[in-house]
């Protein structure tokens, strides 16, 4: 019987010739097969889901963008902090157009009400305009109730840690984290006094480093220092508005004369909202992509360069997490009665140190393989982010830097503690109610 360690060194010293240029490709039945001379098969499925128009475009927008301004920062251009220009001032100011119609249509909505009451129509079509004027309103974010919220006194050590960390890049800390299960971080301010929240996600912060996630908070606290106007309450909101509109105009599968009928209706204001929408990205994107740099480097001054290059590879793995989520999650189910139940426990306890110890067996040659993927297909976090490998080579353009935060034993082991009750929660979430 073959052990472990047999069965490991068949993979790493089988090979075969690449069909293109007669190299040697090293084969792991676990992952793609290809050629790092030639590229042969390191993209096998290209073909990807095809995105909305909207997106389409904003990715479109965010590449041509980001290439814009690692370009400059290749030439030694300094892009400091996002400054107010002509598109970031048109940008609020049609955000502001976009809030006054909604405050039209409440107005207006009222006057029916009141001024028509006499009538039986025009009081019904006040109401679906205040109606209307209440899902478009401008509103603070909430902290979500289906996720775990810790605050100050649940996890001291953690706010400690992003507090340095929010001082290294030159803001302040946030008031309350938002453990949740995605592979993914974000910051945002929920309420109308503004309290600033981390969504952490608890995939992503287990596979990395101690100093991966030191760059991951510099990098998400780098967007209050750097004041990205898209995730501002004005223009954020109207981005908000846009979206609801053109999601409640969107054309309808024609069945029959109905489906006909309102589509022809409401053509031009589908049109209109589309364009304001294409508009709205178009002035506030670059400042966008600039802040994202910016909070890169930001990542690297309070992590090191390595980690946040360290950072962007594992950004890359989203697929393999979800996958292995997944997996564990269906193999927990699929068995019932108490030998079931003892699976699901068991699956429970052990999912984030094995998600941990499946991202860490990835071998090196599988991240660059995706690396050079991300490269073809202009991989990025999401439909607004530069691309993923553009981010990478101006960091690594702007030469190493050492961590300036710490985050040592004692401090990992204290964080950790602080995070063991999310962690349980959400793992019972992924395993038995599969919130991936």
């Amino acid at each position: 019987m073959r052990t472990d360690g047999a069965e490991r060194a068949e993979r790493l010293t089988a090979t075969r010739a690449c069909p293109e240029c007669d190299g040697v490709i090293p084969i792991d039945e676990r992952y793609v097969d290809w050629c790092d001379s030639c590229d042969w098969n390191v993209d096998p499925d290209p073909a990807g889901p095809r995105p909305g128009r909207v997106a389409a475009v904003r990715r479109t927008l965010a590449r041509r963008y980001g290439e814009q301004l690692a370009d400059e920062m290749g030439r030694g251009g300094d892009l400091g902090r996002p400054r107010r220009d002509a598109a970031t001032v048109a940008a609020f100011a049609l955000a502001l157009l976009v809030h006054g119609v909604t405050v039209a249509v409440a107005v207006a909505g009222v006057l029916l009400i009141v001024l028509g009451w006499s009538t039986v129509v025009q009081p019904v079509i006040g109401v679906v305009a205040l109606a209307v004027s209440v899902v478009l309103w401008p509103r603070p974010a909430r902290p979500p109730r289906n996720a775990p919220v810790l605050y100050r006194a649940d996890a001291p050590e953690l706010f400690a840690l992003i507090d340095e960390v929010g001082a290294g890049v030159g803001t302040a800390g946030v008031d309350a984290v938002v453990v949740d299960a995605r592979f993914n971080a974000a910051v945002t301010a929920y309420g109308y006094r503004g309290r600033r929240v981390l969504f952490l996600g608890l995939p992503l912060w287990r596979v990395l480093s101690p100093r991966e996630r030191v760059a991951l908070l510099g990098h998400e606290l780098g967007h209050f220092a750097h004041g990205d106007i898209r995730y501002g309450f004005i223009t954020g909101q109207a981005l908000h508005t846009l979206s609801t509109w053109h999601y409640t105009l969107a054309r309808t599968p024609v069945r029959g004369l109905m489906e006909l009928f309102v589509n022809a209706v409401t053509f031009l204001p589908r049109q209109a909202v589309l364009g304001l929408l294409l508009l709205l990205d178009h002035l506030s994107l670059r400042a966008s992509q600039r802040a994202e740099y910016l909070a890169d480097a930001d990542a690297a001054r309070v992590g090191s360069t390595e980690a946040a290059v360290g950072l962007l590879d594992r950004l890359l793995l989203f697929r393999t997490v979800d996958s292995e989520l997944r997996r564990v999650s269906a193999a927990a189910s699929m068995r019932g009665g108490r030998s079931g139940h003892e699976a699901r426990e068991q699956a429970e306890r052990s999912l984030w140190e094995g998600l941990t110890a499946h991202v860490g067996a990835v071998p090196e040659r599988e991240v660059e393989r995706l690396r050079r993927v991300g490269t073809r297909r202009g991989h990025s976090v999401d439909s607004t982010h530069p691309p993923t490998h553009l981010r990478r080579q101006c960091l690594l353009a702007g030469g190493p830097q050492p961590a300036t935060v710490a985050y040592g034993d004692a401090r990992l082991a204290a964080t950790a503690t602080e995070l063991a009750a999310a962690e349980a929660l959400l793992a019972r979430q992924v395993v038995r109610d599969r919130v991936i």
